[in-house]
C-alpha cells in the first residue's frame, strides 16, 4: 500500500549552498590562480615593458576589485556544483553566460566604478578590459571542457571490445540511443554507424556517428564496418518496416534490438532509450491510433464506470485506460478472485488516486448482478466477461451458452432497467458466419444488445475485433511456451490467417467506438492486414534466436473443431458505413431472423437443464442460420452462404482517392467498394 508523501516546498538554493563541493575544488583553485594571471597578462600585453609604479597600482586595484566579483558570479551561477565530466549543451550555455557576466564585470569595474570612486586616476585601458575579459573566458572554460574531453576519451577506450552496433533511424530517437550507448560503455554496445532513408541525412554525423546510407544498404554497411548488432530506433515505424529490417539483420547474422513503440512511450510505460529485444508486437506494429480524448472522457470523467471480466486481458486494460480519464470510481467485476486481487495491487502502485471497487460476482447470477448494478448505478458499462477459447467451448457447449448468452442477457437487461446510459459489448470477428459455438453465442449476444438498444433508443453497442496479442491463452503466449520447452511448435493449418491487434490499441478503439454509439450498431475495428499464423510462428522462433525445423520443429496438427481458415469482418448483406474515426466502421447487420426473446430463453433453459450438446447446437442454429457447427451426426452443417454481399455506403469525403487496392485493409476495402459482387472478408 502506498503512503502519501507530504508535499515539501522547493527552497531557493542559497549562496552558501553554492560554495564549491569537494569534487569541484580543483576548479576553484584553477580559477583562483588563472583569473589574477589573466589580469596580469592583459596589463603586460598593453603596457609591455613600461611597468611604472602607477601601472602596478592600477593593476592591483583592478585585480582586487574585479576578481572577487567574478568569483561571486561563478559561485552564483553554480559552476562549482556541476559534474563537468558529463557536461552537456546546457552546461556550455552556462559557461558562455558566466563568461559574459565576467566580461561585463571587467568593463563596469575598469571603466566606471574605479574612476567614479577615485580609486584610480582614470579609467582602465579598453585594451586591458577586453584582454582580461577574453582571457578570463578562456580560463573559466578550458579546464572544465578539458575534463569533458578526457572523460570522452576514457569512454572510447572502455568501448574497446564492445559489440559494434548500427542504429537504424537518424531521428530524435536515434540520437538519444547513440548518446546513451556512447556515454555508457558498461552496456557493452558501441554505436558505429547510422542508417536512414532520408537522403538529406546521408554523409552527415549525429553525435559524431556517421549516417552511411539507407535501410536497403544494411547488409553492405554491416559488412563494411564489422557490425554485430542492429538497434532499431524508429518508435513509430510500421510493422512491415520492422519486419524488413529484422529480415535483413537475420540474413546478415546480426542481433537485433529496438526502442519501445510509440504507445509504450506516450503511456509512460517505457523511455525512448530503454532498449529491448524485438517482440512480435513490433513486427505487427501499425500507425499510432489517434483518439478523441474529449469525446471518450464524456463517458467516464467524474462518473461511475463498471467493467465486467475486469481480471481478463481486455477487461484489465479497459480499467487502466479508464483510470487515465478521471472517473469517480471504477467497478472492477470478475469471477476470479486472484485476477481481481492482482488488478487491485497494480492500481495501488500505478493509479493510487483512482477509486476502484472490487466485486467478485458471476454474470450468470441474475440476483447478484441485480444487487451490484442497483447498488453502484454505473453510468457506463463495458461487458468483457465471456468464454473465448474456441476448442474448449466446442467441448463445453453448455458453459458457452450460459456465460456468453445468459451472462450478456443478465447484464444488458439490468443495465436497461437501472438506466445505465452506455453499454458496450466486447464481441469478436468469430461472430461473423460462425463455425464455432463460441462465435455463435457471441453473435446471439450481439442480438441481445441490438434488441435492447432498439427498445431504449440509446447508446447500447457492440464492438467487434479479432485476436489480441498477448492475451491469456492466445496464440503468441502458446507459441512462446512451446519454444521455451524446446518445441514442437504446433500449427493447425499452414494457410490459416487471423487479424491481430495489441491489447492497448484494441481498447483505445473500443473506448472510441463507445463514444460513437447510437442504437445497437456493431462497430468493427480496422485490424490491418490479416496475418498468416504459420508466418507468425516462424517469426517468433527466429526472434528467439533459433531456426525453424532446425532448432525447433514446426508441426502441422490439422484444424480443430470450430476453427475457420480465415476470419471475416462483416455479414453478407451488412450495411457498412464509415464513422468520423478512420479506424472504425459502423455495421448494421441484416438480421438473419426475427426471433423473439422466447427463442433465446429456450436456448438458455436447455443449457440450464444440461441438454445434450447436439440439441443445444440445433437451437443455436435456429437463432443463427449462418452458424456452421458440428451436429449429432458428426458432420458439419454449412449455413446459408448465398445472398448479397455487404452493402457499403459511399462517403467520398471520408475515402481517399487513388488508393492502392493491393495495399488496402479489409476495412479500407469496405469503404472503397462500389461495384456489386465484391466481398469483404479476411481472406
Amino acid at each position: 500500500m502506498q503512503h502519501d508523501i507530504p508535499h515539501q516546498p522547493i527552497a531557493v538554493t542559497s549562496f552558501v549552498d553554492r560554495i564549491p563541493a569537494l569534487r569541484n575544488r580543483a576548479f576553484f583553485v584553477s580559477d583562483l590562480i588563472l583569473l589574477p594571471l589573466c589580469v596580469i597578462a592583459a596589463f603586460k600585453a598593453r603596457y609591455e615593458g613600461a611597468w611604472s609604479p602607477d601601472v602596478v597600482d592600477l593593476m592591483r586595484t583592478f585585480m582586487a576589485t574585479s576578481v572577487p566579483l567574478k568569483f561571486i558570479a561563478l559561485i552564483s551561477f553554480g559552476l562549482y556544483r556541476r559534474l563537468w565530466r558529463y557536461a552537456s549543451i546546457s552546461d556550455v550555455e552556462m559557461l558562455v553566460g558566466t563568461a559574459t557576466v565576467c566580461a561585463i564585470i571587467d568593463g563596469v569595474v575598469g571603466v566606471v566604478v574605479l574612476p567614479a570612486l577615485s580609486l584610480t586616476p582614470g579609467r582602465i585601458s579598453y585594451a586591458v578590459v577586453l584582454l582580461t575579459a577574453c582571457l578570463s573566458a578562456v580560463a573559466i572554460t578550458l579546464p572544465r571542457l578539458g575534463m569533458r574531453i578526457l572523460r570522452r576519451r576514457d569512454r572510447k577506450s572502455r568501448h574497446l571490445g564492445s559489440r559494434r552496433a548500427i542504429v537504424v533511424g537518424a531521428g530524435a530517437a536515434g540520437g538519444m540511443i547513440v548518446k546513451e550507448l556512447a556515454e555508457n560503455p558498461q552496456l557493452g554496445i558501441a554505436p558505429i554507424a547510422l542508417l536512414d532513408d532520408d537522403p538529406r541525412k546521408h554523409r552527415l554525423r549525429l553525435h559524431n556517428v556517421p549516417v552511411l546510407g539507407a535501410l536497403r544498404d544494411l547488409e553492405t554497411v554491416a559488412a563494411g564496418v564489422g557490425a554485430t548488432d542492429i538497434v532499431i530506433a524508429m518508435p513509430s515505424a510500421a510493422g512491415r518496416t520492422i519486419r524488413e529490417v529484422v529480415r535483413q539483420a537475420s540474413e546478415a547474422g546480426l542481433a537485433t534490438r529496438t526502442v519501445p513503440g510509440l504507445y509504450e512511450i506516450l503511456s509512460g510505460e517505457k523511455r525512448v532509450n530503454a532498449l529491448r529485444q524485438i517482440e512480435i508486437q513490433d513486427l505487427l506494429r501499425r500507425e499510432p491510433i489517434k483518439t478523441d480524448i474529449a469525446q471518450v472522457a464524456s463517458l467516464v470523467k467524474g462518473r461511475t464506470v463498471m467493467v465486467t471480466g475486469a481480471g481478463g486481458s481486455i477487461g484489465s486494460e479497459l480499467c487502466r485506460q479508464l483510470a487515465r480519464l478521471d472517473p469517480e470510481r471504477i467497478i472492477a467485476l470478475g469471477r476470479g478472485e486472484n485476477s481481481i486481487f492482482e488488478l487491485l495491487q497494480e492500481f495501488a502502485r500505478t493509479f493510487p488516486k483512482v477509486r476502484i471497487e472490487p466485486v467478485i460476482a458471476d454474470v450468470r447470477d441474475f440476483t447478484r448482478m441485480a444487487q451490484v448494478i442497483s447498488t453502484y448505478r454505473p453510468y457506463s458499462v463495458f461487458h468483457a466477461a465471456a468464454h473465448k477459447h474456441v476448442p474448449l467451448m466446442e467441448a463445453n457447449v453448455v458453459e458457452a451458452v450460459l456465460n456468453n448468452v445468459l451472462g450478456t442477457k443478465n447484464v444488458v437487461t439490468l443495465c436497461a432497467a437501472n438506466d445505465v446510459e452506455h453499454f458496450v459489448l466486447i464481441s469478436t470477428d468469430k461472430a461473423v458466419r460462425p463455425t464455432s459455438v463460441m462465435g455463435a453465442t457471441k453473435r446471439i449476444a450481439e442480438h441481445l444488445v441490438h434488441q435492447c438498444a432498439i427498445e431504449r433508443k440509446s447508446g447500447y453497442v457492440a464492438v467487434r475485433f479479432g485476436n489480441v496479442l498477448g492475451s491469456r491463452g492466445s496464440v503468441v503466449p502458446t507459441f512462446m511456451r512451446q519454444i521455451a520447452d524446446g518445441g514442437p511448435v504446433t500449427i493447425t493449418h499452414p494457410d490459416m490467417v487471423r487479424f491481430f491487434m495489441t491489447i492497448p490499441e484494441a481498447v483505445q478503439l473500443v473506448l472510441q467506438a463507445a463514444a460513437l454509439g447510437d442504437q445497437g450498431e456493431v462497430f468493427v475495428l480496422d485490424m490491418g492486414e490479416p496475418v498468416r499464423v504459420y508466418d507468425l510462428a516462424l517469426d517468433l522462433i527466429r526472434l528467439s534466436g533459433l531456426e525453424p525445423d532446425v532448432d525447433i520443429e514446426v508441426r502441422l496438427t490439422g484444424t480443430r473443431p470450430g476453427e475457420k481458415l480465415y476470419e471475416e469482418l462483416f455479414f453478407q448483406g451488412a450495411h457498412v458505413v464509415p464513422t468520423i474515426h478512420p479506424k472504425i466502421l459502423r455495421a448494421r447487420d441484416a438480421e438473419a431472423s426475427e426471433h423473439s426473446m422466447s427463442d433465446i430463453d429456450a436456448l438458455i433453459e436447455a443449457a440450464r437443464e444440461g441438454r445434450p450438446a447436439s440439441k443445444i447446437r440445433r437451437l443455436i442454429l435456429q437463432l443463427v442460420p449462418e452458424y456452421a457447427g458440428v451436429l449429432d451426426t458428426g458432420e458439419f452443417h454449412i449455413g446459408d452462404r448465398t445472398g448479397p454481399e455487404p452493402e457499403v455506403d459511399e462517403e467520398p469525403e471520408l475515402v481517399a482517392d487513388d488508393v492502392d487496392a493491393e495495399a488496402q485493409t479489409p476495412v479500407e476495402a469496405a469503404l472503397a467498394t462500389t461495384s456489386p459482387g465484391r466481398g469483404i472478408t479476411g481472406r
